[in-house]
């Protein structure tokens, strides 16, 4: 089997656990490989003070809201760059010892060599699986929408092209080609924004959420979503 086959198929009959940020990659990838795996649960790494998530700076207890909707427990922990590998490998070899097989990701661009997580999973005795691995981040964006998942801009950069205006949006197919005709990849992987799910077909209820104050810091805008 390819590297791109045993990738992208990784969770097919396994138990496997997610590297979950909240946002539509991850909420995707979890999604796809629920259809062909058994979900055991979210990883989630915090920042060192353990009140953000590390990725998208989302409070622990809207992680913990969207994990309950979704009837999945959290591996959550929080660390430094410095020893952010170190805990994640720790988070993993609990998750293998729980009977996890497989680590699945919401990567769509990841190189083929020299991929962090291949290293690791490598590294604890697990597979990995990234069913958005070399997608079309269009046609990926559009089966996000067409299967009914709601997800909100939280974070947007403001010196690639993205507005204040922005957060708070949600997705749609106009809003995507909006951001398209602006010269902005719509999954944002190059780091323009990031959105936070709030509903969809793997979660058992909507995350009421209610939106806060925008804050900004530098370049940066953040829309802050806190549990109603």
């Amino acid at each position: 089997m390819t590297q791109s086959k045993a990738w992208k198929n990784g969770a097919n009959g396994h138990r496997f656990i997610t590297s979950f940020s909240g946002g539509k990659d991850s909420v995707l990838a979890l999604y796809k490989a629920m259809q062909v795996g058994e979900a055991v649960g979210l990883i989630v790494m915090l920042e060192e003070e353990g009140q953000r998530s590390r990725s998208h700076g989302m409070p622990p207890e809207l992680i913990q809201a969207q994990a309950s909707s979704l009837g999945l427990p959290v591996y959550m922990a929080a660390a430094s760059w410095a020893d952010y590998e170190q805990v994640f490998m720790e988070l993993l070899e609990k998750a293998k010892n729980e009977g996890t097989e497989v680590l699945v990701t919401g990567d769509l661009d990841m190189p083929e060599h020299g991929c962090w997580h291949d290293k690791v999973t490598k590294n604890a005795g697990l597979k990995l699986g990234m069913p958005l691995w070399e997608m079309d981040h269009r046609a990926a964006v559009d089966e996000f929408i067409n299967l009914g998942f709601v997800t909100v801009v939280v974070t947007v950069n403001l010196s690639l092209g993205m507005r204040e205006e922005d957060l708070g949006r949600t997705f749609t197919h106009e809003y995507i080609k909006e951001l398209e005709d602006r010269g902005i990849d719509p999954c944002g992987e190059g780091g323009e924004f990031h959105t936070t799910v709030i509903d969809g077909p793997i979660f058992k209820e909507p995350i009421p959420v209610r939106q806060g104050e925008i804050l900004r810091n530098g370049e940066y805008a953040f829309l802050p979503l806190e549990l109603e």
